[in-house]
């Protein structure tokens, strides 16, 4: 409670109660990241779908990649959880941002380049969801050249350009190449 009454009398931040309430964050309060726990964040995950805001006493740096699949965007340890830093939080989380221990966040970052190492790599898959061959095609496309040109740099027949072409479109639900292209530009692959 004394966290909603001091967030009540910040001026940017409207206390709601109650799982059905629109909100635009979600502060959670609890001893550790347990299955209970998870399986809560779950379901206000599906019934909110807003970014969580986690202050536990106990947080095992392993928890890391289900906190995040359980959109939980901060987290701070209840040790160093002052009015000033739930606040800061909130509004981080608010704006888009997060906010996570550095231990937290580097071993984030490591289960992330396992990921692509070990699932995604081997099955020539890029995080974007694109594969090699899908990029290159592409990276081609958004410096101008036109199929044939395309199939003549790559060594593939025409008709396999148009393929991994139509693919990427149909997969993503693109309209066009140069939205193709927009969309390799967004995720940072070309």
């Amino acid at each position: 409670m004394a966290i909603s009454s001091h967030l009540s009398s910040t001026p940017n931040i409207e206390v709601v109660s109650g799982e059905r309430v629109p909100a635009d964050v979600a502060v959670v309060v609890a001893e550790r990241l347990s299955v209970e726990v998870t399986s809560s964040l779950r379901r206000m995950k599906e019934s909110l779908g807003v970014p969580v805001v986690l202050i536990t006493c106990d947080f095992d740096r392993t928890d890391a990649f289900t906190a995040v699949e359980c959109n939980v965007v901060a987290l701070l340890p209840r040790a160093v959880a002052t009015s000033d830093r739930i606040e800061e939080a909130v509004l981080t989380a608010a704006s888009g941002g997060g906010a996570l221990p550095s231990k937290m966040l580097g071993e984030l970052l490591r289960q992330i380049e396992r990921i692509q190492r070990e699932i995604l790599s081997p099955h020539g898959l890029h995080n974007s969801g694109l594969t090699p061959r899908e990029i290159d095609v592409l990276r081609l496309l958004s410096e101008g050249l036109d199929t044939a040109e395309i199939a003549g740099e790559l060594c593939f027949s025409e008709r396999a350009v148009k393929r991994v072409i139509f693919e990427v479109t149909r997969r993503f639900n693109l309209r066009n190449r140069p939205h193709a292209v927009a969309y390799a530009l967004r995720r940072g692959v070309i």
